[in-house]
Parts: C-alpha cells; sequence; structure tokens
C-alpha cells in the first residue's frame, strides 16, 4: 500500500487498488516507436504492431509494483540469467486515474464522473520479457516496484481539463518524454466506458492511460522523473536487486 497526499487537502489517500488496467499504445507515435524497439531486440512479434488499434489495448499491472515517490525501482536478478544479448528496462510516463466507486457498462457521457482523482505513474517495463513472453505483456509489466506513483493525488474538481496536460519524463535530468495528454488515441471517457464494458470496477482502481513516445532505458544508478502539469514530479532513483 501507498500513501499519498491530496492536493489542496490535509488528508492522504490509500492507494489500494483491486485491479491496475493499464492501456498499450495510446499515443500515436508511441506506436512505431514500440514496433521499432521490439526490432532492436530481435523480437519477430513486434512486427505486428504498426496500425492504430481500433479499441484500447488492454493489459494488467498487480499491485505489487506500488512504490511511492522517492522509493527505489529495483531491477531483478532475474534478468542477468536469460543472458539477453541486449537487455532493456524502460520507463514510460503515464496519467493514471483513480476511480471513485464501483460501477460497470458506464455510459460514456456518465464515465468522468467515476473519476475521483488523478495522479502520475511510471509503467516500468521490461521489454525483453514483455514482447517475448508467448503469455503477452504481463510479466514484463509487473515485477516488483515497477509502478512508481504519486507524488500526491489531485481531485477532478483541482485539475482542470486532465485531457489538455503537459507530460514528460527525464532520466538523469536529461528529458526523454514531452508530449500532452490531448494527443492519446482514446481519451479519457473512451477509456472508462470500454474498460467498464468489461470489468466492474471498483473504488480505489487505477487506470492507466498509456504513454507517449520517448520511452527511454534505466540503468541501476539513473535517477527517473515524471512530471505531469498540476499533478507534480513522480522522482524514483534505479537500483539493481541485491541478496
Amino acid at each position: 500500500m501507498v500513501s499519498l497526499p491530496i492536493y489542496n487537502s490535509s488528508s492522504q489517500y490509500k492507494i489500494r487498488p483491486s485491479k491496475i488496467i493499464a492501456l498499450g499504445l495510446n499515443y500515436f507515435k508511441h506506436i512505431q516507436e514500440s514496433q521499432e524497439i521490439g526490432l532492436s531486440l530481435n523480437i519477430d512479434k513486434a512486427k505486428a504492431i504498426n496500425e492504430i488499434p481500433t479499441e484500447p489495448h488492454l493489459f494488467p499491472k498487480t499491485p505489487n509494483v506500488l512504490i511511492g515517490s522517492g522509493e527505489a525501482i529495483v531491477i531483478p536478478n532475474l534478468i542477468d540469467e536469460y543472458a539477453f544479448p541486449t537487455a532493456r528496462t524502460d520507463i514510460e510516463a503515464e496519467l493514471a486515474i483513480i476511480i471513485k466507486d464501483r460501477c460497470k457498462h458506464v455510459p460514456l457521457e456518465e464515465a468522468m464522473s467515476h473519476i475521483y482523482g488523478c495522479t502520475c505513474m511510471n509503467d516500468v517495463s521490461q521489454r525483453n520479457i514483455q514482447k517475448g513472453d508467448k503469455t503477452g505483456w504481463f510479466r514484463g509489466k509487473s515485477f516488483d516496484t515497477f509502478g512508481p506513483i504519486g507524488p500526491q493525488v489531485v481531485l477532478m474538481e483541482d485539475i482542470g481539463d486532465s485531457q489538455n496536460l503537459q507530460i514528460q519524463s527525464r532520466v538523469n535530468d536529461e528529458l526523454c518524454q514531452n508530449s500532452n495528454t490531448s494527443h492519446m488515441i482514446f481519451k479519457i471517457p473512451e477509456i472508462i466506458a470500454y474498460v467498464s464494458k468489461n470489468f466492474t470496477l471498483e473504488a480505489g482502481d487505477i487506470i492507466i492511460t498509456g504513454t507517449p513516445k520517448g520511452v527511454h532505458p534505466i540503468l541501476p544508478g539513473d535517477v527517473v522523473e515524471v512530471e505531469i502539469e498540476k499533478i507534480g514530479i513522480l522522482k524514483n532513483p534505479v537500483i539493481a536487486e541485491t541478496g
């Protein structure tokens, strides 16, 4: 469990989702980038990622990924056992939305009313495993600590237009991603409506809305930041697993 301050309040919000649902390939320029990364790692399956999705691409991240700002992203020793010619673990800056109440089959026009608030999330991704596993993206996205979240929750009444927020990532102060949530292929109401057709959403569930172009590999010793306008900076060091 991670506790985050709530903007403009003395209260803390306890992050305890029953599920974390993520969107892949929700920014146009990242679609081509994702294909290029897969091909650079000699993963044939990446060749199929070459067109705009007709519906949201969903995948899970498990709650064990969650850490707060300032906590370390841990690169697991397991990766070394595979002896990948090029091992790559990336950061992905994403807008996270927190669901306010239990809901199912949410109409498009009511979707925004089911959001409690927004925060930053870093969808850390081990690319070789993500793109190589025949069973899909689950494992490469859900290693311990692979979901930093924070630094605070901003309620919907304070966030303004959540579909028009500058979103950036940096590695060791070098700008990597620089985009705006307006560039999402599937907008936030569409995402909530679609996800709720498939799953009952519970209060506290997290939906992360995809990442823009510019994802960047990380190594132990790096310091990574995700910054979203009106929310703040999520900052985490990167370390190797010990023991």
